[in-house]
């Protein structure tokens, strides 16, 4: 008899962050409630967060995940930081198993066909953490590639997770979300008509492009700040609305909300257009109250980058 299953389903989230040296995978990750860290490369001593030390070998990598998979009170989200690092556990793994000097002498692309399949492994000692009720997030190391359209002339460069060419789309393929973190630049034009690059603000980009490999399940926007509250909605459970701290009518006058509609009435915005742009951003739907949003989008995000907003907001001549 078939068990045919109606609706949506909640489960924990299979997340990969990844993106370039010094734009805060790892810090993003150690915000993340309950997380423990598998430090395969060893990059979290600055952190202040639950960590297992360095596996030293691929075998012991898949030990604790396992023990992490039938422990489920242990964490609520396991992370491996980095996964590209765990790859080179799993690349030592089949050379000494297979008695060969590098993953290339294997020939006719042996090598990689070994270390995909034993990499799955991972992915389903991972799906027994998933399971058990655990989120897991990888974090990962970017890298450029030349790539090169099939049916048309010409190439270009894009990012991408730094893993082998047969991992690279396991992982994409497995996880729910593929979150890409860079500096979000603009080519703008000099007074002498030259070309100059200009911006840093670092961002998150959900969604595939020519540029770079991007995916969500949610339905989030394109592009948010590179803060931890755009990726919150994967680890806890409660809505935005929920996750507000309870008021009453005598302190449901928040100072933040106050100030906003002050420094609005000194403008042309409107507080839809303003409620546009957080929805934009990924903060709140538009039809969620000004005077429902936490403390940390008011005060965080909208003072603290109020002119920006407004540039962004006003129109141009």
């Amino acid at each position: 008899m078939l068990n045919i299953i109606t609706g949506k389903q909640k489960r924990p989230k299979r997340v990969v962050i990844y993106g370039g040296e010094g734009l805060g995978k790892t810090t993003m990750v150690a915000q993340i409630p309950d997380v423990l860290v598998i430090d395969t490369e060893d990059g979290t001593a600055q952190h202040d967060i639950r960590r297992i030390p360095k596996p030293e070998s691929w075998q012991e990598l898949l030990n604790i995940i396992h023990e992490v998979a039938v422990t489920p009170s242990v964490c609520k989200t396991l992370a491996i930081d980095s996964i590209d690092w765990a790859e080179q556990l799993c690349v030592a793994f089949v050379l000494e198993k297979y008695r060969q000097a590098s993953i290339e002498s294997f020939g006719y692309g042996k090598g990689y066909t070994y270390l995909s399949d034993e990499f799955m492994n991972l992915l389903r000692a991972c799906d027994e953490v998933i399971d058990a009720g655990i989120n897991v997030v990888f974090t990962a190391h970017a890298k450029m590639r030349k790539f090169e359209q099939p049916d048309e002339e010409g190439a270009y460069d894009r990012w991408e997770m730094k893993l082998s060419k047969n991992v690279s789309p396991l992982v994409k393929e497995w996880c729910d979300a593929l979150l890409f973190m860079n500096y979000k630049t603009y080519v703008v034009s000099t007074e002498n008509n030259t070309k100059k690059a200009k911006g840093g603000e670092r961002v998150i980009y959900t969604s595939h492009h020519p540029c770079w490999d991007a995916k969500n399940r949610h339905g989030l926007p394109e592009e948010l700040p590179l803060v931890y509250d755009s990726i919150a909605l994967f680890f806890e459970e409660r809505t935005k609305k929920e996750q507000l701290p309870e008021t009453t009518s005598e302190d449901k006058e928040n100072e933040y909300v106050n100030e906003i509609r002050k420094r609005l009435d000194g403008t042309s915005i409107t507080e839809t257009a303003l409620k546009e742009l957080v929805a934009k951003k990924g903060y709140y739907t538009t039809d969620i109250p000004l005077d429902d949003y936490s403390d940390e989008v008011l005060n965080g995000w909208i003072l603290k980058n109020w002119n920006k907003i407004v540039d962004m907001l006003t129109p141009k001549n």
